[in-house]
């Protein structure tokens, strides 16, 4: 009887388990294998240890798994080019904009896509590894035996417990923007026992440094008789696109107003059943897709989000109110799921926001125009930006100074 070879699928959730599995067994044999050839090494030494063992080891590696977190890196790339101090930048993005610097002393590479990149970091020599990653040790991206430490830095001035289950339980050191970002990271670790508590330092954030700079180097909008109202949410079940979607963008068509929709990138990734309808019967909308979001974010009279991070990026560096719409955020998901309270934002939004309910859509027009009219709201703005952004203007330098001093210390 001859057997014929069929094909067999393997749905992608499947895949990334295996590809886990295998690089778990990979990487416990080749630490194995190293544990057992430094003994035998020591043995027949005579009992004297090896400096060189780890002579392959790069001092400080940044890794950016998407190229929208250069705004986040470039400013601490920048600063380590004008000291003349060599560090490794890899990049999961075939067109990240730091393959195309010119830099002397920041090397760039890019890795690959998909899982590529976690077949090199899993197995990384290196001092330290700086990253803006959430879950290492949680999906693909396994911890390196060879890697001494493992600092985060956030992307946004958000709430850390708001990222996904897990997501930062085992680095070393955060980075924070602000106080703000410590209250839920230590409540974490004490929920967590079998978890070490990091070390937090604040050291302020980068790319909101870079963009009050541009902000003050260009010049003032000219004024516009047709407002702009710039949409800009989160992703998942609780942004406002996957709730409200057809609903919420009829109700901002009927306000006659210019409307601007930046979805968030990972929705372009894996939300594609939600935007393409939308995109197509609000064609007379803008949909922006661009990787830097100043120029819009400049342009805009007033933003509308749910729960998304651009929300700070809007009020503390352009200094203006938004609205954000009430999607009954589900918790679950996230790390903030593990605690007794709200995010840090959904505690202060009222403070520095509008909110907008469903049954407020037909009267959505009033609503905007009022907010644009409001000044209320600017004292709120001034206090949450000193919790939120500290050391304004120093970000760059700060972290710099941390990781050089740290590696030292190794």
């Amino acid at each position: 009887m001859i057997l014929q070879i069929l094909p067999l699928y393997i749905d992608p959730g499947t895949g990334s388990m295996l590809f886990s599995l295998f690089i778990g067994v990979a990487a416990a044999a080749s630490f194995g294998l190293r544990a057992l050839y430094l003994k035998m090494k020591f043995i027949f030494s005579g009992g004297k240890s090896d400096k060189a063992i780890d002579a392959k080891s790069i001092p400080i590696v940044i890794f950016s798994d998407h190229k929208r977190y250069w705004n986040v890196f470039e400013p601490i790339c920048d600063e380590f080019e004008n000291r003349g101090y060599e560090i490794t930048f890899y990049t999961a993005s075939s067109d990240d904009p730091a393959l195309k610097k010119s830099y002397k002393y920041v090397h760039a590479e890019y890795l690959g896509e998909k899982n590529k990149p976690f077949a090199k970091l899993n197995f990384l020599h290196a001092d330290i590894v700086l990253a803006t990653t959430p879950g290492l040790d949680v999906y693909q991206w396994k911890r390196s035996a060879f890697v001494k430490n493992y600092i985060h830095i956030p992307h946004s001035v958000s709430d850390l417990a708001g990222y996904r289950m897990f997501g930062l339980d085992h680095y070393d050191v955060v980075l924070g923007t602000g106080i703000n970002q410590l209250s839920s990271l230590r409540k974490l670790e004490k929920l967590r026992p079998s978890i070490k508590e990091k070390e937090f330092e604040v050291v302020g954030c980068t790319y909101l440094d870079s963009m009050k700079k541009r902000l003050n180097s260009t010049e003032n909008k000219v004024c516009n008789n047709r407002k702009i109202v710039l949409v800009a949410p989160s992703w998942g079940k609780s942004s406002i696109l996957a709730k409200y979607g057809d609903k919420f963008l009829q109700a901002l068509r009927n306000t006659g107003f210019e409307v601007i929709v930046r979805p968030h990138p990972q929705s372009v990734v894996s939300e594609q059943n939600i935007l393409k309808p939308l995109q197509e019967k609000y064609s007379d909308f803008t949909w922006n897709f661009d990787n830097d979001n100043f120029d819009v974010l400049k342009k805009a009279d007033i933003m509308i989000t749910d729960f998304s991070g651009v929300m700070f990026d809007y009020a503390l560096v352009f200094d203006k109110p938004f609205i954000y719409a009430d999607t009954k955020f589900d918790k679950a998901p996230y790390d903030v799921d593990w605690l007794d309270e709200d995010l840090w934002e959904m505690q202060i939004l009222p403070k520095i926001g509008v909110e907008l309910k469903e049954e407020d859509f037909d009267n959505m027009k009033t609503i905007i125009n009022t907010t644009i009219e409001s000044t209320s709201l600017q004292s709120a703005r001034d206090e949450i930006r000193n919790q939120a952004w500290q050391n304004r203007g120093l970000a760059a330098k700060k972290v710099v100074d941390y990781l050089i001093e740290r590696q030292k210390n190794i």
